[in-house]
């Protein structure tokens, strides 16, 4: 088998090893972030506040598929990165072999279940009447594509696992610059709206699968594509629903509970609906070094703890908190300073734009909390400590987060101020929580590559 794709993560110097894997990372985050802004963007060009508002509110629903599929698949980088670390290549390969033919079958699932329930979420989510019909169109669409979303994520998280970051910036890319060009078609020449726009983007994920599959099938990978190949390995299977399964409920429970503050900003008007949905756009770009170095740190982790190198796997998380922190403080001066220049990038409604305003004010806080939060999340992942991540991230969002912003509208309903407000107090409550069980023993000794053949990782 090749070894063109596999990177030791635990050797070397610690800040120049992170830099070289998350630059990448932060890179493919960064150009994923870009097709539903581009979406947004293009979709506030060319239609008005209801088709934004139905794009931003749809977004929150195929978002839980994303999560639900990102936190699979990092079930699969944990125990890829575990076992390489630990030099056991065999069962690396099961693992691939085991990820790909599972997330097949999950895909065909979740297919069917965000189609028949498309319209009934719209509706639970407060959806605006005069949004209603776009917001079907993209999420039927964007639903049926599931499987490109899916593969591709199930490519870039093996890949990761093995200690490439590159080849997943450069499949992301091709799809991203082919997303920008069909929307442009779609939306802004052919006049198709909010369901154009998911059009593109599912067609560009497609092809991004496609372009990805065949160049590791002609490049020496170490598992070959061939349909003799995949198959489920009860002790791998089992061993990604434990360490995936939770990051999954994590991320999900993160996701629903941005539909249910989505819901609660929905019954203040399509206003408040468009301005929240326009600086989420604008979120998910600050957001992106946090997640860049979370995503790093699981990988880098994972490996270390895998080689029996814990103090250098504490060692990354401290320079990644210090990267990630350098990052967040430019995305929260931004906010500070000037909001009204980045609701106008989206809209140039001025209402709309006063109202995020508001909004970021209190919500850019958060920006620099979950520098913190979410590399301690990567850290807690990578060592195979899931089910902890999954706690704490329920506590954060479901049970702080949320009644938070219930309680704030009520308070300010003339005001984004409160709801904006309630991220960065649930930030709060998750980074004292990973304080204390840094402080514990734990960690140390939830590495899962223990067992399996002994076969040296090549390279």
């Amino acid at each position: 088998m090749g070894n063109s794709h596999v990177n030791r993560l635990t050797e070397g110097g610690i800040t120049s090893t992170l830099v070289r894997f998350a630059m990448p990372y932060l890179a493919a985050n960064f150009l994923q972030a870009l097709y539903g802004a581009v979406d947004l963007l293009i979709i506030g060009w060319f239609c008005n506040s209801a088709a934004v508002s139905a794009v931003s509110t749809s977004t929150q629903i195929t978002q839980i598929v994303l999560s639900l599929v990102s936190g699979l698949t990092m079930g699969g980088t944990i125990l890829i990165a575990q076992y390489v670390g630990a030099g056991k290549v065999g069962d690396a390969v099961d693992t691939i072999s085991t990820m790909l033919t599972l997330f097949g079958v999950i895909s065909l699932a979740m297919t069917a279940v965000m189609l028949l329930a498309a319209s009934p979420l719209l509706m639970l989510m407060q959806t605006p009447e005069a949004a209603f019909g776009y917001a079907l169109d993209y999420v039927l669409v964007t639903s049926a594509g599931t499987i490109f979303v899916i593969g591709y994520n199930a490519v870039s998280a093996m890949l990761r696992g093995l200690g490439d970051s590159r080849h997943p910036l450069i499949f992301v890319a091709i799809a991203c610059v082919c997303n920008i060009v069909l929307d442009l078609v779609a939306v802004g020449v052919l006049g198709m709206g909010p369901g154009g726009a998911a059009l593109a983007t599912i067609i560009s994920q497609g092809l991004s699968l496609f372009i990805a599959v065949i160049y590791l099938m002609r490049h020496d990978f170490i598992f070959d594509f061939k349909p003799k190949s995949f198959h489920i390995h009860k002790q791998r299977a089992l061993q990604l629903v434990k360490l995936g399964i939770p990051v999954s409920l994590q991320d999900t429970t993160v996701h629903i509970s941005f539909m249910f503050i989505a819901a609660i900003v929905n019954t203040m008007g399509v206003t408040a609906s468009a301005a929240v949905g326009i600086c989420g756009r604008f979120d998910a770009f600050a957001m992106l070094p946090p997640m860049a170095f979370s995503g790093a740190i699981s990988a880098l982790a994972a490996q270390n703890i895998g080689a029996g190198q814990p103090e250098r796997a504490k060692k990354t998380l401290h320079r990644s908190i210090l990267l990630s922190f350098a990052c967040s403080v430019v995305f929260f001066a931004w906010a500070q300073i000037a909001p009204e220049s980045i609701m106008t990038l989206f809209q140039f409604d001025p209402e709309v734009t006063a109202a995020g305003a508001q909004y970021l004010r209190t919500f850019s806080v958060d920006f620099l909390l979950v520098a913190f939060v979410f590399c301690y999340n990567g850290f807690f992942n990578g060592c195979g400590c899931t089910r902890y991540t999954m706690f704490n991230g329920i506590v954060s969002t479901l049970i702080i987060r949320v009644p938070l912003a219930f309680l704030f509208s009520n308070w300010m309903p003339d005001s984004l101020y409160g709801i904006g407000l309630a991220a960065p107090i649930a930030s709060v409550i998750g980074l004292v929580i990973h304080v204390i069980m840094m402080r514990t023993s734990i960690w140390r000794q939830a590495g899962v590559a223990k067992t399996g053949t002994d076969e040296t990782v090549p390279g």
